[in-house]
């Protein structure tokens, strides 16, 4: 596998996101700037500032042509991604943890943070495509978590049928995605261990969830019922899913930073984990930071991936030949 090592960000990376045609991948930090590169060579398309807070969230619509983006400045905030030109920018309460477009890209998800007396929220926008037009102010559905933990992670399910949610109990839960109503809440991971990443299937009828209780479950998006258990030795920060014919979940984490100061990055185990996504066994890791990992991504045509760490780095992997360790 032929590293690429991405310098672009002064402090810890929160989540990187590759482009549908995997041309360009998207990261943010905690320096409040949102970078765009080349997938082929690691070179900078661009940046895109504006934000005043970290920044914990990035995601981009199906046609390259928006990008949104949510931090602790309590904003969300559209950009065109060709010119890096804002376009919108929404306002809240509370930092946003989470944004997602839905799977046709007309619509947009966030999270808001459960402090200061504020409920957890999800809340879900109509996207205009023309980006000349003038977005809605107000959201067109507003989901108040107030039964249930507070709200980690979101997104849509297959043609925007269902909002599925993680929590910090290690709880997932689905919702209606056209009226909001909650369907179903499964206890997924161990009690009081927090579900930390959601990521989709290609055709996002299930998903995988990561969690700090050191495992990664695929869950179909209709029951969710866990369909495959991936155990480590370690915290897990996120979890990705690899596209057909590729059988491989990839899962990154690590000891924190605080509990390692003393030990070598072996002991932190700060690598990338592959795991055969149907035996549910580790088929090898690959090494690259020297900090926890915060966020994996999957190429969507399968010819590489992104890793995000707790050290400011963004290592890219391209295959050769397959997957070679």
């Amino acid at each position: 596998m032929r590293p690429i090592l991405l310098q672009g960000h002064e402090r810890a990376l929160t989540q990187v996101k590759f482009s549908k045609e995997g041309d360009l991948l998207f990261s943010v930090s905690k320096d409040h700037t949102v970078c765009a590169w080349y997938s082929a060579n690691g070179e900078r398309f661009g940046t895109y500032k504006g934000h005043q807070g970290a920044l914990w969230t990035v995601d981009v619509d199906p046609t390259t042509t928006l990008l949104a983006s949510g931090g602790a400045d309590n904003t969300i905030r559209l950009w065109e991604v060709r010119t890096g030109r804002l376009l919108k920018t929404w306002e809240f309460s509370t930092s946003i943890k989470r944004v997602e477009f839905s799977e046709d890209g007309r619509q947009l998800l966030g999270v808001t943070e459960k402090r200061m007396n504020q409920l957890s929220t999800v809340i879900v926008y109509d996207i205009k495509q023309d980006i000349e037009a003038e977005q809605d102010d107000e959201p067109a559905l507003r989901i108040l978590v107030d039964e249930l933990p507070k709200v980690t992670v979101a997104g849509f399910s297959y043609l925007n049928k269902y909002i599925i949610t993680g929590h910090e109990d290690g709880s997932v839960t689905q919702y209606d995605a056209k009226t909001g109503e909650e369907l179903h809440n499964s206890p997924s991971h161990e009690d009081g261990m927090q579900v930390t990443d959601l990521q989709w299937s290609a055709d996002r009828t299930y998903f995988i969830t990561s969690s700090k209780d050191k495992t990664a479950k695929l869950h179909a998006s209709d029951s969710l019922d866990v369909l495959k258990t991936y155990t480590t030795d370690t915290p897990l920060n996120s979890a990705a899913i690899t596209p057909d014919p590729v059988q491989y979940v990839i899962l990154g984490g690590g000891q924190a930073a605080m509990d390692v100061t003393t030990t070598s990055a072996r002991q932190g185990k700060f690598e990338a984990r592959f795991y055969h996504k149907v035996f549910e066994e580790e088929i090898g890791r690959v090494r690259g930071h020297f900090g926890p990992l915060n966020y994996v991504a999957v190429d969507p045509t399968g010819k590489c991936y992104a890793s995000g760490g707790e050290d400011g780095y963004e290592v890219e992997r391209e295959k050769e030949q397959g997957i070679r360790f």
